[in-house]
């Protein structure tokens, strides 16, 4: 199987080569950063992951323009371009952000209400590319909640950093929808080997609790963290208030089991214990 991936150097694109390395593949990355990639041939590849995107970052330090022209133009002209070059199977990593939530249960009826210029230029690429797929032309959306692993970015690396330096962490029932890269690498391979078309959102086999996955970490890392209710009803306010902070460190927000997939997973505490290793 012939795979290019577009965007170089990212998280996901860089293990699933890896993930891939021994299973029969053939993949290659371009990086996006240039005008290359306008250049390259991509008749000879079967499927295309794009992967490059304006994420991670703050969006103060960047413009609407900015995000519309690298998360939405860009996706869609590279998806134009590998219709038109006969590839038969496109991959856009999109993200939880499209439906707009801090908090919640995620469901088919969700509606699609971004309010991150993150969200709102994936949700455009999302829709624009959409229009491409056909029965030669296969489109895969694929639209992970929090994504952790060794290396990983985002907001596992807040969470691993409270695990390994207080003392304690409030003991406050929440839950996640979170994938694990060696997971959404295999969904992605899955979505290949089995010619997959359409929105999905991979996960985790459990939800994951926050205070649990703290302990996890502090564990991997040899360290013995105590839990508290003593904050308890301080976070309880807050999130009543809205505190975005609080909202994104202990709201509930997960994928309903609706849209839960069947595919091999690693365990949660497998997937932690390799993540810190």
């Amino acid at each position: 199987m012939r795979v290019l991936i577009t965007g170089a150097n990212s998280y996901i694109g860089d293990s699933f080569m890896s993930y891939v390395s021994n299973k029969n593949y053939q993949v290659d990355t371009i990086d996006m950063m240039t005008k290359e990639w306008i250049e390259t041939d991509f008749s000879k590849y079967d499927v295309v992951l794009h992967v490059a995107a304006i994420v991670h970052k703050k969006e103060r330090d960047y413009t609407n323009e900015e995000y519309y022209k690298i998360n939405t133009e860009l996706a869609f002209d590279v998806a134009e371009k590998a219709k038109c070059s006969g590839v038969k199977q496109f991959i856009l990593m999109s993200t939880m952000n499209v439906y707009g939530k801090d908090v919640g249960i995620i469901s088919n009826e969700t509606s699609l209400s971004p309010v991150t210029a993150y969200g709102k230029t994936k949700l455009k690429a999302e829709q624009m590319i959409q229009e491409l797929c056909d029965d030669s032309f296969s489109v895969v959306i694929l639209r992970p909640p929090i994504v952790y692993g060794k290396n990983c970015k985002g907001n596992y690396v807040t969470l691993s950093k409270f695990a390994k330096k207080l003392p304690f962490f409030p003991d406050y029932e929440s839950y996640r929808s979170m994938i694990y890269i060696d997971n959404l690498c295999e969904f992605i391979k899955k979505s290949i080997d089995e010619g997959l078309c359409g929105v999905f959102c991979p996960q985790d086999e459990h939800y994951v609790m926050t205070s649990k996955m703290v302990r996890l970490v502090a564990k991997a890392n040899g360290k013995d963290i105590k839990m508290t209710k003593l904050f308890n009803p301080l976070i309880t306010l807050g999130m009543k208030l809205k505190i975005r902070i609080l909202c994104k460190v202990f709201g509930t927000l997960v994928y309903d089991d609706s849209l839960k997939l069947e595919y091999d997973r690693v365990d949660l505490e497998t997937a932690i214990r390799k993540t810190e290793e």
